[in-house]
């Protein structure tokens, strides 16, 4: 059973979300990978991201590190209650390396990042702000790609 087939967990309902909702994640075959209080990886098949060379293509690329991103804020938020409106309010990307290969992307906050600050900021002003690097592993290991981002939370009503 995938997670897909087996929404139990929050990560797991969060991941059927964005597939029912955003249909370019569910043309992606968008799934969930790893997931803490931390970190949230998302992975996607390499035929449906395929680009005219043959490797992923860049758009599949920057995608799903801008979804695992918003997902990794959307899930802290819904464990904590939040009923917000996340977006994302800017990015940078770096394509560094092909891949010829299924592909994931894994999302932290950034160093200088911390969910206190972001949580406190929420609550006292309702809307925050966080920063959140993703990256994607190529096959030696090194990143193929990465994102720099930072997402606002708004609280709705």
């Amino acid at each position: 059973m995938s997670a897909i087939d087996d929404a139990t967990t929050p990560a797991q309902q969060l991941i059927q979300f964005i597939r029912d909702e955003i249909p370019l994640a569910r043309a992606m075959d968008l799934q969930l990978g790893e997931c803490n209080d931390d970190m949230l990886s998302l992975l996607a098949p390499l035929p449906p991201n395929v680009n005219d060379k043959g490797c992923a293509f860049g758009g599949s690329l920057v995608s799903l590190m801008t979804l695992s991103g918003w997902a990794l804020v959307e899930l802290a938020l819904r464990r904590q209650g939040h009923d917000c409106d996340v977006f994302v309010a800017e990015s940078s990307v770096r394509y560094l390396a092909p891949l010829w290969q299924d592909f994931r992307s894994e999302s932290r906050l950034a160093a200088e990042a911390d969910w206190s600050t972001f949580f406190g900021t929420l609550n006292a002003r309702g809307r925050a702000r966080i920063e959140v690097d993703c990256l994607i592993p190529g096959e030696d290991g090194k990143p193929a790609a990465t994102l720099n981002a930072r997402f606002v939370a708004k609280r709705r009503g």
